[in-house]
């Protein structure tokens, strides 16, 4: 039998914001769908109607696409799919592979005590399974609505060959017989996931480890139906860097909260695709091409991985300075009118300003901060302003730098670290020494864009200006 073409599948439950180890899972099934030349489904598991929202669809498809992830087929709605579970659970039960349940919830609350009084295994105890067509009447004259649970085999053991971890079987008898629908007939997620992939045609599920449990039963519904089985690789959770398990104790877990923040859609490829797998043990920065050319199932890790925001950040400024400039200056526009900064009116400043900062940045986020005095008055830092003022050498090195500066005939950033390297030697200040104070004269900080550079942006009557205004603050505080 030819092997058939990959396909894979990524199905969120719209219940809330698509977060960090989602979108993990969402890039390992699109990066294997094009490294191997095979196919995404995109599919939404929306059967919990009291939890699942459109809000919560629309912000997935937002993510994914920021993300730069694309699908071949969807988005499939599993509300949308009702009729065909519920055709399924009827044939089930019509072969005898399932059967219709009429335990109350009452019913099953009590013997799921007296099983746990007695140590017995938390699965249901298969009292519905061979009732008579008299003892079912009996319970639909009394208005009771059945289930149907899937008759699983207690004999033997289910076995799988996963892709990451190796070797895995299950007990059958701790399985027990499971609803797959609902006496509202709804289908439980045991049984829609397994149904939806049989009818996508799904080879490989890419999922996290915490489904791992669910897979004999799943299992069981694809060799019920007579199906294909896929291949399974469970992917290792994502862990915050105290080694417990990623929350917002950690910070921002959803996705979009990082591209709020300024983070480029390629680094969080980059870096999500890194927690939890390798290509090889000294290769970090890596393009999306190049993402997908070296992808390999073989090569992710079974231990969890490590979200670790520093690590994020540092990437983050690696990938700024691989881009184009005009791209830089292009993402950092977006971000600005993205974030709503007034910074963004000044299309042209920001194109100005942008080559200054490109190797500075390691969010965009930081930009209004670390180089807003580029575009208005410089908000001045109490405690960088202390360390001129304390600093016995500081009025000299003004001074100097405000006569070098008037000398400059052309203003250009050349011309300007002439001057002042030439204020350097007249004055035996050393260049850190007289460029701090210029510097935070005219950004109010001690850590700003390239002096040169800012200089010429600022002008040279502005630059005196803002240099003669902190030396002015001498003869009051100094």
């Amino acid at each position: 039998m030819p092997e058939r073409p990959v396909k894979v599948r990524f199905p969120p439950s719209p219940t809330g914001l698509l977060h960090v180890g989602s979108a993990r899972t969402a890039l390992y099934n699109w990066l294997y769908a094009r490294h191997t030349g095979g196919s995404l489904v995109l599919r939404f598991e929306d059967t919990d109607r009291a939890r699942s929202t459109d809000d919560a669809v629309d912000q997935a498809l937002r993510v994914l696409e920021w993300l730069g992830i694309d699908w071949d087929e969807g988005p499939i709605r599993q509300t949308e799919r009702l009729p065909v579970y519920g055709e399924i659970a009827e044939r089930l039960v019509t072969e005898g592979s399932a059967y219709r349940c009429y335990c109350t919830t009452q019913e099953l609350d009590a013997e799921r005590k007296q099983r746990q009084a007695a140590q017995l295994p938390l699965i249901y105890s298969g009292r519905c399974r061979d009732l008579t067509d008299e003892q079912r009447a009996a319970f639909e004259a009394e208005g009771r609505t059945p289930a149907v649970r899937f008759r699983f085999d207690p004999a033997g053991e289910t076995v799988i060959e996963d892709m990451v971890r190796g070797v895995v079987q299950w007990d059958n008898a701790l399985q027990g017989d499971f609803i797959i629908l609902r006496s509202d007939g709804i289908p439980t997620y045991q049984f829609a996931n397994p149904v939806d992939d049989i009818d996508a045609g799904i080879t490989h599920v890419l999922r996290g480890e915490d489904l791992l449990s669910s897979t004999p039963r799943q299992l069981a519904v694809y060799r019920a139906l007579g199906a294909p089985e896929p291949l399974f690789a469970h992917l290792p959770m994502i862990l915050g860097p105290d080694k417990k398990r990623l929350s917002k104790r950690h910070g921002a877990v959803s996705v979009e909260e990082y591209r709020d923040l300024g983070y480029l859609a390629e680094t969080m490829r980059n870096y999500l695709a890194l927690i939890g797998w390798s290509f090889d043990d000294k290769t970090t920065v890596m393009t999306t091409p190049e993402l997908v050319e070296r992808f390999t199932i073989e090569r992710v890790n079974r231990s969890p991985g490590v979200f670790d925001v520093a690590k994020l950040e540092w990437l983050n400024g690696e990938h700024l300075r691989l881009l184009e400039p005009g791209r830089f200056a292009e993402e950092l526009q977006a971000y600005l009118e993205r974030s709503g900064s007034p910074l963004a009116a000044d299309r042209e400043r920001v194109a100005e300003v942008a080559p200054v900062v490109q190797d500075k940045l390691r969010v965009l986020g930081q930009f209004e901060g670390f180089a807003g005095f580029l575009f208005g008055p410089a908000v001045y830092d109490d405690e960088a302003v202390g360390r001129v003022l304390d600093d016995p050498d500081a009025p000299r090195a003004l001074e100097s730098a405000t006569e070098a500066l008037r000398r400059v005939v052309e203003w250009d950033a050349g011309s300007i670290e002439e001057a002042l390297r030439g204020a350097c030697e007249e004055t035996g200040l050393k260049p850190r020494v007289l460029f701090g104070p210029v510097r935070i004269a005219i950004s109010g900080r001690t850590v700003a864009p390239g002096l040169f550079e800012s200089l010429v942006l600022l002008g040279r009557e502005e630059s005196l200006e803002r240099i003669a205004t902190l030396g002015r603050r001498f003869a009051v505080e100094g």
